[in-house]
């Protein structure tokens, strides 16, 4: 029998009476409920990071241009900018999470992790630790393990989806999911791990989901890079061991709540927020032009 992820308290108490590791019980839950082996669940990680980091790559090194022109090339002119704000390596990261999601909203391949709309966050961010820290493949695939785990117990205590939470349910999960895998690659204690995890959800809370014109551009992109240091500022505050004080388990329950409680409007509708916007109004109609433009003409068939 494995540990079927329904809260953190019980995942954090099952590993400490089996002796185990965090990632070691998403393992033996995909072994166990999946049918997957664990040689097969070790090369879909380093397939999946693979994908991530050539996402990354791609996205500051190709024309990044969206049909509706709303996407136009923005991370390689945040990472080409020469004065950065803070350090060189917070521009890398921010550009980074901007050039992944970048290649999304370009129909390029990504991984949705844990969506589609938020597949710029955990590459961005563990590309970036990575290079910084030095740290070896294996442990960076433990890692996104362990967010594989958070973002179980996510889905099942909240959600994971802009329909049904809104953006806190998409970028949120995926800041927390980085969150937690950088404090676990780090060294962290489990509550280290956890408490980063209940602090980038704390900061993500209430966040709706407004896609101008119904698509996953604006203003999704930005965000994965503002949920992208947000992941980071979590992961810094919870290796010092500052406490978020509401406990992870209660931060996804308020989450859920939230989700439950958000009008629909704000829930990828393109009915509320900056999608009800004059210019969010004015593109919608243009993009739609364009798309009924682009329709085959059926006497031509």
């Amino acid at each position: 029998m494995c540990f079927l992820f329904e809260n953190f308290q019980g995942w954090k108490d099952y590993c400490a009476k089996h002796e185990m590791e965090l990632y070691e019980a998403v393992i033996e839950y995909e072994v166990s409920e999946k049918e997957a082996s664990e040689e097969m669940i070790w090369a879909g990680l380093d397939n999946a990071y693979k994908v991530m980091k050539d996402a990354v790559q791609t996205g500051l090194s190709q024309d990044m241009t969206s049909r509706s022109g709303m996407i136009n090339n923005g991370a390689k002119k945040v990472f080409n900018y020469p004065t950065p704000i803070l350090s060189k390596e917070f521009q890398v990261l921010i550009s980074r999470a901007l050039a992944a999601k970048e290649v999304n909203s370009c129909m390029g391949r990504v991984v949705a992790a844990p969506t589609a709309g938020a597949s710029g966050i955990i590459p961005g961010v563990m590309v970036t630790f990575q290079e910084l820290h030095k740290v070896e493949d294996r442990k960076i695939h433990e890692g996104l393990l362990v967010s594989a785990g958070i973002a179980l117990i996510m889905e099942k205590r909240a959600s994971i989806a802009g329909a049904v939470g809104g953006c806190q349910a998409e970028t949120g999960s995926a800041a927390a999911m980085a969150s937690g895998a950088m404090v676990y690659c780090m060294g962290g204690s489990v509550d280290q791990v956890f408490n980063a995890v209940a602090i980038t959800i704390q900061c993500m809370l209430g966040l709706i989901c407004d896609p101008v014109a119904g698509l996953v551009e604006v203003p999704c992109v930005v965000r994965n890079a503002s949920a992208a240091a947000i992941a980071n500022s979590s992961a810094q505050i919870a290796l010092a061991d500052v406490s978020g004080v509401i406990p992870v388990d209660e931060c996804v329950e308020a989450m859920g709540e939230v989700g439950q409680s958000m009008e629909t409007r704000y829930k990828e509708t393109a009915m509320g927020g900056l999608a009800a916007t004059m210019t969010g109004q004015a593109i919608s109609k243009r993009v739609l032009i364009q798309d009924i433009e682009m329709l085959p003409d059926e006497d031509q068939e």
